[in-house]
């Protein structure tokens, strides 16, 4: 990974717009694509020099003023305006929640465990599951093991016939480690698992340089479990305030849905696993 994160950042982010998506006249044969820089910086109010300095890692401290005329120049949205600011060291939780746990405590896995007819799993930044209730463990056994959702995606053999809509999926998972690089671009366990994928897996390398940032929220799952067949599901994810950058996640079916039939059909299939395998080791 190159250390100039806010350059690659802008450069990326300059390079999926037009003229015309900012209200610009084009003149000219256009030799890059998307905006030039001069554009940009006339977009944003500021010296073009200065701007060409900040994509080439030439200046790294920009001012929140100058980030935030950036970010409406770029058209960023939400998720992608806050982590150009951390990028820069400017958000206020940048740095100060760089610190995670890896530890999932006892309270957060009594409360997942009570979940019983729902998948619920508690991941980090970097999308490593690091706990999850018995219902959760029934729908991940398709991928040996279930570590990490962008490893299971991208590197898995599964991962693409437990994903219905793999694309899909696969630039989710991107857009969220590109947040998480965000939080902390140095980060040993994120580095780790980019070089992973960057040297394993096409796919991902062309999704990584597109600069897509997003966070988990909620959205629609569609699934194919060996087990039970099709799932249509959504999702919702919470933060876990005692754990800076953990996320508790839970998947959720439609009432009296055939998703829903499904998914207790799982559950009581992998109950029976579990009990058969308990009975086998005398527990």
């Amino acid at each position: 990974m190159d250390d100039n994160h806010l350059g690659e950042f802008l450069r990326a982010r300059r390079a999926r717009l037009r003229p015309q998506d900012v209200g610009m006249a084009s003149h000219g044969l256009r030799r890059v694509a998307g905006l030039r820089r001069e554009e940009v910086a006339v977009l944003a109010g500021v010296n073009a020099d200065y701007y060409t300095r900040l994509e080439q890692g030439r200046e790294r401290h920009p001012s929140a003023q100058v980030l935030d005329a950036l970010g409406r120049a770029l058209l960023l949205d939400t998720d992608a305006f806050l982590h150009l600011h951390r990028l820069a060291g400017v958000s206020p939780a940048s740095r100060g929640s760089s610190h995670v746990t890896e530890r999932v405590g006892p309270a957060l896995r009594q409360l997942m465990d009570g979940y019983a007819h729902t998948p619920a799993f508690v991941m980090s930044r970097t999308l490593d599951l690091l706990a999850a209730n018995a219902l959760a463990d029934a729908l991940f056994t398709p991928f040996t093991p279930a570590d990490n959702l962008a490893r299971m995606i991208f590197l898995d053999p599964a991962g693409r016939q437990f994903y219905r809509d793999w694309d899909l999926a696969a630039e989710a998972v991107v857009a969220n480690l590109r947040q998480a690089a965000g939080f902390d671009p140095e980060l040993p366990r994120l580095r780790d698992l980019v070089d992973t994928l960057t040297a394993h897996s096409a796919a991902f390398r062309g999704l990584w340089a597109e600069h897509s940032v997003r966070g988990k929220t909620r959205d629609a799952k569609e699934l194919l479990h060996p087990d039970v067949g099709a799932l249509s599901l959504t999702y919702q994810s919470f933060d876990v305030r005692d754990a800076p950058g953990q996320q508790l996640v839970i998947y959720h079916a439609e009432p009296g849905s055939p998703s829903a039939h499904a998914l207790g059909l799982l559950g009581s299939l992998h109950a029976g696993e579990r009990q058969t395998a308990a009975d086998s080791t005398g527990q």
